[in-house]
């Protein structure tokens, strides 16, 4: 089955700007997608089982599903649980619990926070923050993306404001446009954004 259409799920706007850019980065060409945004983790996450019911009703045979939202301090495992029983109880089959490469919804985890994503992306940054040197990237905090602590938004926060950039506070829809705007999936240095491009990619070896 020739998949020609995504619907993303996510949990806040920023994200839908980010991919917004991305998405056309990693799909074929043919491919079509809508990015729909809630109010946050806690609104995806109550409104999803309902959402997904919803879907399963009328999702065309070669429209896919992708829902994407931040681990933050929960439990990696126990939230990827809380994803993949929603859609399984909506009588989905997923990445994760079929061994058929054949599955209809997608769950991936930004892991703290899609601020790891952008700072997985040096060269990125620095394009569009011409002020930031790309050695940033290899000091000890921001090396490893995923592994950040305090908050991913935080530190991207203290690196831009570190060169004069979002004095006011961090303007996470304005650096997520901006940052995504030149990022590189096959680049990212991000473990859980691979992940993310792997299971879109997974999708078209079906």
């Amino acid at each position: 089955m020739t998949v020609l259409h995504l619907e993303v799920l996510v949990e806040e706007y920023s994200a839908k700007v980010a991919l917004d850019n991305l998405l056309p980065k990693i799909l074929p060409s043919d491919v079509e997608f809508e990015l729909h945004s809630f109010q946050g983790k806690s609104d995806l996450l109550k409104k999803l089982p309902q959402r997904l019911k919803g879907y399963r009703s009328w999702l065309p045979d070669d429209w896919r599903i992708v829902v994407l939202c931040d681990r933050d301090n929960d439990d990696c495992q126990d939230l990827k649980k809380s994803l993949e029983d929603y859609a399984i109880l909506s009588g989905f089959t997923t990445k994760s619990s079929t061994s058929s490469q054949q599955f209809t919804v997608l769950n991936r985890i930004a892991i703290e926070e899609l601020e790891a994503w952008f700072l997985g992306d040096a060269t990125a940054i620095c394009q569009a923050y011409p002020k930031i040197a790309k050695s940033f990237a290899t000091q000890q905090r921001y090396r490893y993306p995923d592994a950040i602590k305090g908050g991913t938004w935080e530190a991207l926060e203290t690196l831009l404001k570190g060169k004069g950039y979002h004095q006011g506070g961090l303007n996470k829809v304005e650096a997520a446009r901006t940052i995504s705007e030149y990022m590189q999936p096959q680049n990212n240095q991000s473990p859980s954004f691979q992940c993310f491009n792997a299971g879109i990619q997974a999708f078209f070896r079906e």
